[in-house]
């Protein structure tokens, strides 16, 4: 909902200060997403795909050769770039794809869990150019994880969904302590507000509609 890609079921909020329903164009300028599902396209090169993003965020001509070379430097990927991406490992493709994400230098990167399948050595690597941008550019992250160690040590502010809700929400140190028992960790936090499961067939139907809606949309 607040990337625009689905629309709000009630209430209403503000990205970068644009609403997310009445300025939804506004919003789209302002953020960069990185989606679960692969996006790259795996029959063009790296430097091919960043391009084309370009091209559609409207970067002016004169500058796009040279934005690109340095997203692709930036995430280091400067000697894969005109290799074909489906030859890049899982690592890759997502430092390609975050790199993709920030051509217009976005107020706020939205990542949807984007170290999910890879090794330790890969996720460090993903982690490393993400505090880089924060560092660089002064970026605001925006993650979902499944992650708690990822959330522990990087997040500065988390909430914790359950059922359609936040469940909780402080940062990472003030939601530990809130668990009362001495050593507490995210885990422990997380399974304390998700101890009443929903039915497993309602949350399915759920799950699926999402994704049908989000398919249409894409």
């Amino acid at each position: 909902m607040l990337t625009t890609l689905l629309p709000p079921t009630s209430g209403s909020a503000r990205v970068g200060g644009f609403d997310i329903v009445r300025q939804a164009a506004s919003v789209r300028r302002a953020i960069g997403y990185v989606p679960q599902l692969i996006s790259a396209d795996g029959g063009l090169t790296g430097y091919e795909n960043l391009l084309i993003f370009a091209k559609l965020y409207d970067l002016p001509r004169a500058q796009r050769k040279t934005r690109v070379q340095d997203a692709l430097a930036f995430m280091g990927l400067s000697d894969a770039a005109d290799r074909l991406v489906n030859q890049y490992s899982g690592g890759m493709i997502r430092r390609l794809e975050i790199a993709q994400s920030m051509r217009h230098r976005p107020d706020v990167l939205f990542l949807d869990e984007p170290t999910v399948g890879l090794d330790p050595l890969a996720r460090k690597a993903i982690w490393d150019h993400i505090l880089r941008l924060q560092d660089d550019h002064g970026t605001t992250i925006f993650l979902t994880t499944h992650l708690t160690e990822e959330a522990d040590a990087f997040c500065s502010r988390m909430a914790i969904m359950h059922l359609g809700k936040n469940a909780a929400i402080g940062s990472p140190a003030d939601l530990k302590g809130s668990h009362g028992a001495p050593g507490a960790t995210l885990d422990d936090v997380f399974i304390h507000f998700s101890s009443n499961r929903a039915d497993p067939g309602e949350r399915y139907r759920e799950t699926s509609s999402a994704r049908r809606t989000a398919r249409r949309m894409s």
